[in-house]
């Protein structure tokens, strides 16, 4: 479990805290690649995902369903990153659905995994897609899921607010300050005009997406350097680079755009020659490469057989273009959310087969 922190960058309201675990209840709001790239059921996308329940013998439609007398639990656990989005989807939802409490974990990508593959909880956050070894997983424990893009990131490389230099640094001298082998070790071996004073790194965790696909990204196959500072909680890591002058970290957009006045975004030279600074724009138009990234949320199979969990769900998505940038991300294409909407409703019709099964055969299939 990870340390307490305030959720990043929210809208006006929206500002509670997003500590290891939080609790949605009306009145007291504490509160490898895509597995189907472009969305293997017909988008890779929106947010939540669908099971097959059929209700008096028919769809379960929003119209259909007084969401005040909907009563349950909904567990999710996961991201730092996704996090928050979810936490702004069930704090909408319980206005509506009093009788819901919804739980908000944040225990890294990974460890979320671990949880949401042992049948812990309903919703799994996650800003990468599935490994193969947590398919196997969940595979060997007989959980289906389905997977669906959330949102769009920037992973956003900060230093301290009084460093005037690192203004843009190539993928070439990220990889060579993160690099186990013959690191940089001061700013001056990225660039001799820059001071001779060692370089301190902050960073997720080994449990973290953002750590998974951040070395992927910058190191390909080589190996990470273990002297950085970890953290699972990104707000650890803005305290970290906010006190330390030499310091230099990276996580989600929205945690930077949190913390603009202690904090500087350094642009990033894709080795094309031209800096590129992340914002919503750049990340939403591909040009803050390669370190623009989707983010998804997981529901198993089995969860979405509960009215209060389909529900949810269908909030979710109808809703995510709009709370994405209210939280500091960039909403998916509206194609993308159309055809999410439309998997998740075949799926509640009975004709859907969860993602799962599309990527191997679980004991349930």
């Amino acid at each position: 479990m990870c340390d307490s922190g305030e959720v990043p960058g929210v809208a006006e309201g929206r500002g509670q805290e997003l500590s290891g675990r939080s609790l949605f209840q009306k009145g007291s709001a504490k509160v490898r690649k895509p597995v189907f790239g472009a969305r293997g059921r017909g988008a890779a996308a929106a947010i939540l995902l669908a099971g097959s329940l059929m209700l008096g013998g028919s769809p379960a439609l929003a119209q259909d369903v007084d969401l005040s007398t909907l009563t349950g639990n909904i567990e999710s656990d996961g991201s730092s990153t996704v996090g928050p989005l979810t936490q702004a989807a069930a704090e909408d939802f319980v206005g509506s659905a009093p009788n819901v409490q919804i739980s908000v974990d944040i225990s890294g990508t990974g460890g979320g995994f671990k949880r949401f593959c042992d049948g812990e909880t309903d919703v799994q956050n996650a800003s990468r897609a599935i490994k193969d070894e947590e398919a196997a997983n969940c595979a060997a424990k007989g959980v289906d899921w389905y997977e669906f893009e959330v949102a769009y990131d920037g992973i956003t490389i900060v230093t301290n607010k009084e460093n005037t230099w690192a203004t843009c640094l190539t993928v070439d001298q990220l990889k060579q300050l993160w690099q186990k082998e013959n690191p940089a070790m001061t700013w001056a071996d990225l660039n001799p005009e820059w001071p001779a004073d060692t370089v301190s790194l902050y960073g997720p965790g080994t449990d973290s997406g953002t750590f998974d696909f951040f070395v992927e990204t910058i190191l390909g196959e080589t190996d990470i350097r273990e002297d950085f500072q970890p953290s699972e909680d990104d707000n650890v890591l803005v305290s970290g680079v906010a006190g330390d002058v030499n310091a230099l970290g990276y996580f989600g957009l929205a945690y930077y755009e949190a913390n603009q006045d202690t904090l500087n975004a350094v642009a990033v030279d894709n080795n094309t020659g031209e800096c590129v600074t992340p914002s919503q724009d750049s990340v939403r138009d591909g040009s803050y490469a390669p370190l623009s990234r989707p983010l998804f949320v997981y529901v198993s199979a089995e969860s979405l057989k509960r009215p209060e969990v389909q529900e949810f769900v269908r909030f979710y998505l109808e809703n995510a273009a709009e709370l994405a940038p209210e939280v500091g991300y960039v909403a998916s294409p509206d194609e993308v959310y159309a055809a999410d909407m439309k998997a998740f409703e075949d799926d509640i019709a009975g004709k859907g087969t969860p993602d799962s099964q599309q990527v191997m055969a679980t004991p349930a299939a």
